[in-house]
């Protein structure tokens, strides 16, 4: 019994799907409410992606028929330093 299972997982391939690179796009610090619309899908930042995605299809033409461009989108603040810091060392 084990040999035909062993002979039918051999003879069903699974379809090969193409990997393609991640496209990372760094929008910088926003403030809340573009966060807030771009996570419902709006707005200005979600137009920036949009605009993204349409170059790099535009940029791969032929090789990026039947592929799906899923962004990575960055949004990152910038962390204020400790006010403390090293205090006892501080003068």
């Amino acid at each position: 019994m084990s040999e035909t299972v062993a002979d039918q997982t051999s003879t069903q391939q699974a379809p090969v799907a193409e990997v393609t690179p991640p496209i990372v796009v760094s929008l910088g610090s926003q403030r809340p409410s573009r966060i807030r619309k771009l996570k419902r899908g709006k707005g200005r930042l979600m137009d920036e992606v949009n605009d993204v995605v349409q170059e790099v299809q535009s940029s791969l033409r032929e090789q990026a028929a039947d592929k799906v461009f899923v962004p990575v989108v960055l949004i990152y603040r910038r962390r204020e330093r400790d006010s403390l810091g090293l205090w006892p060392f501080r003068m």
